[in-house]
């Protein structure tokens, strides 16, 4: 009986070994399944990549032409460069430069390039020489001179006003190619005419050869003047599709927007000498248009 008893045991036994080990769930009841399982690494997330535009450069190039060397706004005749838009000292206008790097370091990492009279097809000599500075930022206003010929026959066709303007980011992309880049529209020619004609001194000084191919003759409102007028402002606006697309094509580079264009000088803020080229208060104006945007997250 005993040994019986003792077969039967063993018999139980090894029966339960079997259905224990070939059950799904654990035979322990002190070690749940939860905790055999293997534990997954906690995912760290993806950092996000920097952005390609910084809002605060720390140095400043401006190429252009006589508007970023604020021709007329201080004498006549003669560029006044400390009230520039773009990299003027005077804190009446508070210029871009002064905007974003403050008094002390304008003097040091702004650079003032442009040249009275420039048209685009001088900008990529004025790129290299700003590449050749290695700043954070290049401020570009080029293209009014191109319109403002003696005649609208004269004006800069715009296959070629394209073909220099993509040479301009070409060169400075060879010297600087993580310069940022801001590109004022041109200002809107027509819009200044219709404001100037209004002021005899405009008339009479006009009548010596600005802009010939706009505000000649600007008291005839007859149809072949307003003709020619309308050629000039249509070309305008095809030089800033040129300026809108080609920096589109440039990842660090940002178009006003067509805002210098938008803008609607009044008096105060054209020359007193030849109302045409900004004052003060429109270079002023001009540092606030080009802060915003670039500040612009």
């Amino acid at each position: 009986m005993h040994g019986r008893s003792r077969f039967r045991t063993a018999v139980a036994t090894a029966t339960a070994a079997l259905l224990c080990a070939g059950a799904l769930s654990g035979c322990t009841s002190e070690e749940p399944a939860a905790q055999t399982a293997t534990a997954k690494p906690a995912q760290r997330p993806t950092p996000k990549p920097a952005p390609l535009w910084d809002v605060s450069p720390a140095s400043v190039a401006a190429v252009g032409d006589s508007v970023t060397r604020a021709f007329d706004a201080c004498e006549v005749l003669a560029d006044c460069p400390e009230v520039s838009w773009a990299t003027g000292t005077d804190t009446t206008v508070n210029s871009l430069a002064l905007r974003l790097l403050g008094p002390a370091k304008v003097a040091t990492r702004s650079w003032n390039l442009a040249r009275t009279g420039a048209r685009m097809a001088e900008l990529p000599e004025q790129m290299a020489g700003a590449a050749a500075e290695k700043p954070e930022l290049v401020t570009v206003m080029m293209g009014a001179n191109d319109a403002c010929r003696p005649t609208p026959e004269l004006m800069t066709p715009v296959a070629d006003f394209r073909a220099s303007f993509e040479a301009a980011l070409t060169r400075l992309r060879a010297g600087a190619p993580k310069a940022q880049v801001y590109v004022a529209s041109v200002p809107d020619l027509k819009h200044l005419w219709s404001t100037g004609r209004l002021s005899p001194m405009g008339l009479e000084v006009w009548k010596l050869g600005i802009c010939g191919s706009m505000l000649a003759d600007a008291e005839d409102l007859g149809p072949v003047a307003e003709r020619r007028r309308a050629t000039v402002h249509e070309r305008v606006v095809a030089y800033n599709a040129v300026l809108r697309d080609v920096c589109a094509k440039d990842a660090r580079c940002r178009y006003d927007g067509g805002a210098v264009f938008g803008f609607r000088f009044d008096g105060r803020q054209l020359s007193p000498w030849d109302w045409f080229h900004p004052s003060r208060d429109g270079q002023a104006r001009l540092a606030e248009l080009a802060y915003r945007r670039i500040t612009k997250e």
